[in-house]
C-alpha cells in the first residue's frame, strides 16, 4: 500500500519529506511485526540484537562496549539489556582475568539454542519478499546506504 493511503495524506511538500516519512513509517511498521514475532520467544527487538552480536563473537566474549559499537539501535541501554538476557539464562558475565574494570559477556548454549529457534522464522517474510525480487532488495539496500552516506 502506498505511504499516501498508509497515512491518509495526499501531497507532500516534495519527494525528500515523502521518503523521509516513508522510511520512518516502514522502519515502525517492521519494527511491529518483528516484535510481535519475538514475543514467543520471549524476547524483544534489542535483546534478540545483543544475542546476534555475542553469537558472531562466540567463542569469544564481547564487552558492553562492543554490544554498544554494534547494537542497531544505539540509544538502547547494554548494561540492563545484558542483564536482563542474564536473568533468563541466556548470556553470562565474569569478570575479565586481564582486566578486572572490563566483564566479559557471552552467550549461553540456551541463547544459541533460542536463536536457532528464531532462524527457523523467515524474516525475509516479515520485510515483503513475496513483494520484492532479490535484486530489488539488494538496490534497496544499497539506496538505504546511499541516504546514510
Amino acid at each position: 500500500m502506498k505511504i499516501e493511503e498508509e497515512i491518509k495524506q495526499s501531497a507532500f511538500k516534495n519527494a525528500y519529506q515523502k521518503v523521509f516519512i516513508n522510511i520512518l513509517y516502514t522502519s515502525n511498521w517492521l519494527q511491529l511485526r518483528q516484535s510481535t514475532q519475538f514475543k514467543q520467544f520471549g524476547v524483544t527487538l534489542p535483546q534478540y540484537n545483543v544475542l546476534r552480536i555475542l553469537r558472531g563473537q562466540f567463542p569469544k566474549p564481547a564487552t558492553v562496549n562492543l554490544l554498544i559499537e554494534r547494537m542497531l539501535d544505539k540509544t538502547s541501554n547494554a548494561s540492563r539489556i545484558v542483564d536482563k538476557l542474564e536473568a533468563k539464562e541466556l548470556v553470562t558475565r565474569t569478570q575479565c582475568p586481564t582486566d578486572r574494570r572490563t566483564v566479559d559477556i557471552l552467550i549461553t548454549e540456551k541463547g544459541l539454542t533460542l536463536l536457532k529457534q528464531i532462524d527457523e522464522l523467515n524474516l525475509g517474510k516479515l520485510m515483503g519478499e513475496e513483494n520484492l525480487t532479490p535484486e530489488e532488495a539488494e538496490q534497496l539496500s544499497a539506496l538505504l546506504d546511499k541516504v546514510r552516506g
